[in-house]
């Protein structure tokens, strides 16, 4: 069944338009794949390009993923495939990085019959970044297709999100994955952990499987925000000094902070939505009896706030002593 859609797991619609772009000879200069991170953006794009150059598909619209141009794009070193991206998560796509391929793009394909370009997280990029951008699609030639990949549209300029293609990828029921997950050899009690750590997105729960250190900071930091709730004012406000020493680390603590106190929240309001941290079902179920659903939802939010203002060069040591002073404390040390 997957091989049937690309190699891919869901996203059935998004394939079989696509598919039906490059039968039809309708091939668009320029798409936006939107959704949470690994939900599966790249993946589809890399099976895109696979099958918009492979010299001997076996059917309109499809790629043998076996000969020397497909296991190239697959590896992400295809002579005209263009991949860019900022340095790391929560970092800045530059304008010179998108200079550096216009040239190229400009040019003939070396191999293929399209030039590729796939933009990840842009909207990490900053104005002049995402002004060049615009500049390109507006002057795409024929043979280049763009394929531009945010969270969600609404991060990026109106007039980038209204030259492309848009194709809103959505995550996977989590049963799904952890049928996925199970089929690459992890145990049943994991693979259901990570599919909901993972919250339906096939991806990430990959990635997850294959770091266990990642599980293992995800445990340490759980922990600590567990003492953190029966810790006094000057604890909490040692603990966020030593948590900005690292702004990615910071950013990373703050997501998986956002999760916790999101499940806290849908056990506090009843919801039959799918928890993420189910492991964690005892300490999310006491606190979801201690604190009500608004100042749960309250505590999701400025996380959300917090994560925003942090990729926008705010003071992270402020920042996260404030967060940290508005959590409940659990047992009577409270000064």
């Amino acid at each position: 069944m997957i091989e049937e859609n690309w190699g891919l797991l869901g996203h059935d619609w998004a394939v079989n338009m696509l598919r039906r772009h490059i039968q039809e000879d309708a091939v668009r200069h320029a798409y936006l794949f939107t959704g949470p991170p690994g939900v599966g953006r790249r993946s589809l794009a890399l099976r895109f390009a696979q099958a918009l150059n492979c010299p001997q598909p076996p059917a309109p619209g499809e790629a043998c993923r076996a000969c020397r141009t497909c296991t190239q794009i697959e590896a992400m070193q295809y002579p005209d495939l263009s991949i860019l991206q900022a340095e790391h998560e929560g970092g800045t796509l530059k304008v010179e990085q998108i200079r550096a391929i216009q040239h190229g793009l400009s040019l003939k394909p070396y191999q293929g019959r399209y030039r590729v370009a796939i933009f990840l997280r842009f909207q990490e990029a900053n104005p002049n970044a995402a002004n060049a951008l615009l500049k390109t699609l507006e002057e795409a030639p024929a043979h280049v297709v763009l394929v531009v990949m945010a969270d969600n549209p609404d991060q990026l300029l109106p007039t980038i999100v209204s030259r492309c293609e848009g194709l809103r990828l959505r995550s996977l029921p989590v049963e799904r994955v952890q049928t996925f997950i199970q089929s690459r050899g992890t145990d049943p009690d994991s693979a259901r952990l990570l599919a909901h750590l993972s919250g339906g997105r096939p991806g990430y729960a990959l990635r997850l499987k294959d770091d266990p250190h990642g599980l293992e900071l995800r445990t340490r930091w759980l922990d600590e925000l567990h003492g953190i709730l029966s810790s006094n004012r000057i604890r909490r406000f040692a603990y966020a000094e030593k948590l900005t020493r690292d702004k990615e680390e910071t950013r990373q603590v703050l997501e998986l902070w956002g999760s916790y106190w999101r499940d806290v929240m849908l056990f506090s309001s009843g919801s039959s939505i799918d928890l993420t941290n189910i492991d964690r079902m005892q300490e999310i179920e006491s606190l979801g009896k201690m604190i009500d659903l608004s100042r749960a939802r309250r505590l999701v939010m400025d996380i959300e706030n917090g994560i925003d203002r942090l990729d926008k060069n705010v003071n992270a040591r402020l920042l996260l002593e404030v967060l940290l002073l508005d959590w409940p404390f659990v047992g009577s040390e409270r000064k």
